[in-house]
């Protein structure tokens, strides 16, 4: 089978990129297009990016094992730096005859595709944001519509224009307080239930992680002693640590972003804010940057969000998922010269589900066939290369469009730049290293 050849064509309007697989000498074989919607420049731009490069080695893969039944996957791209980019560049995408668009990493770049997507019956495949998506305007969503001069029909399609393969906010933060009382309870000195307080970035993102710490403490009969909002950008974190203090609680979930996610992980050592535990989840404390950043500050600090490459143990993964993991971290070690991050895994593991296990089912790339074919195909936990499977929840269901079988760990910083997973036990590579969190 000849080699993929990748060219460019920009369309000034949307920044569209066609990366097409055709030989050097021409090809017969027909394509079947999909669109790439993640941002690569802007605060999200690195992390963007990462991700985009995962799902385009996605393709190189479905490409080389036969394409989509006979078909080669064309990419057509849509470059972003903010969310009020959104609305132009779905625009742009189903002008160029795309209806399934692969994206888009960030949360508050996902709710609006998501409305989107509902708006003009396309289908976004949501490799990495976590935030919920759903007909909860907010005046971030607001601000992007009147921007652009619209408002949206009605509510998101979950399930049917909108399917989420990673986890969401809400399971990344029941995973942790799971973890504390299932993982951590027999490291704790107290046995009594613990006394939590949550804080987080007032943003789709925030919000979603920050409901679901906040309903699973409730449902396992622990105490919620406060829960505290704040602007990413302009928040006074020495303040916001004093009033944590004031809540007097033994677990802190904290919903953040990298700087603010730093910053208060700073204030809250500088003022010895004593704590038996302290989680963090995607976007900040798993972050290599938290490390580089915080130092010992860091040490003893969990986080709970998806794997990276080298952290995915290869024996709990099927045969597919550690072939898979082998030839992908290999790729993107050999093309970008650097260790496959969780951003970059998390695109080309979910989707290479799309490409390689729904898209042959569906045998079309229309909105409503590769949906139907998503609820069909079910692939259990391991089968993917960052560990996760595909189980996608049903239309009407309360997590209508997302994937029950998510990749989802503990991380813990466990020294000074040094992070590793410790939960669940079949995906651990380290031992769960506790201590209170009291510097």
């Amino acid at each position: 089978m000849p080699s993929p050849l990748w060219w460019r064509v920009v369309v000034p309007a949307a920044a569209l990129v066609l990366a097409g697989a055709l030989s050097a000498c021409g090809s017969s074989r027909s394509s079947m297009k999909v669109g790439l919607l993640y941002p690569t420049t802007g605060s999200q731009g690195a992390q963007g990016t990462e991700e985009k490069q995962g799902a385009e080695l996605a393709a190189t893969w479905a490409n080389a094992h036969g394409g989509v039944v006979g078909d080669k996957l064309q990419l057509v791209t849509a470059e972003l730096a903010r969310p009020e980019g959104v609305p132009d560049a779905m625009a742009s995408l189903q002008h160029a005859g795309v209806s399934i668009v692969v994206g888009t990493h960030g949360s508050a770049f996902s709710a609006v595709a998501a409305e989107e997507a509902t708006r003009r019956h396309m289908l976004v495949w949501e490799t990495g944001a976590v935030g919920y998506v759903g007909w909860d305007s907010t005046p971030a969503l607001d601000n992007v519509y009147a921007a652009n001069s619209y408002e949206t029909d009605g509510p998101v399609a979950a399930g049917t224009d909108f399917i989420r393969m990673a986890p969401m906010g809400g399971d990344l933060g029941k995973a942790a307080v799971d973890f504390v009382r299932d993982g951590l309870g027999s490291h704790l000195p107290t046995r009594a239930p613990l006394r939590w307080a949550v804080a987080y970035v007032d943003d789709p993102y925030g919000r979603a992680v920050q409901a679901g710490a906040e309903a699973e403490v409730t449902a396992t009969g622990q105490q919620l002693v406060a829960s505290f909002p704040y602007a990413e950008s302009g928040t006074d974190f020495t303040a916001l640590a004093s009033r944590i203090a004031a809540a007097h609680p033994d677990a802190l979930y904290v919903s953040a972003y990298i700087d603010d996610g730093t910053a208060l992980r700073r204030a809250l050592a500088a003022a010895h804010v004593p704590l038996l535990v302290n989680l963090g989840t995607s976007s900040s404390y798993c972050m290599p940057a938290f490390g580089q950043r915080l130092g010992d500050v860091a040490v003893g600090v969990f986080a709970s969000d998806k794997p990276d490459a080298a952290a995915v143990r290869p024996d709990a993964l099927s045969p597919e998922g550690r072939t898979t993991l082998a030839w992908a971290a290999a790729q993107y070690q050999k093309r970008y010269h650097q260790a496959m991050t969780s951003h970059a895994l998390s695109g080309f593991s979910n989707a290479y589900a799309l490409f390689v296990h729904v898209l042959p089912k569906a045998r079309t790339a229309t909105t409503t066939a590769v949906a139907t074919a998503a609820q069909a195909v079910k692939l259990p936990i391991g089968t993917l290369a960052n560990g996760g499977g595909l189980d996608i929840a049903p239309a009407g269901a309360a997590d209508a469009g997302n994937n029950r079988n998510a990749a989802g760990v503990i991380w813990e910083w466990v020294a000074p730049n040094v992070e590793k997973v410790v939960w669940p036990p079949p995906f651990a590579t380290h031992d769960v290293v506790w201590q209170p969190i009291d510097r």
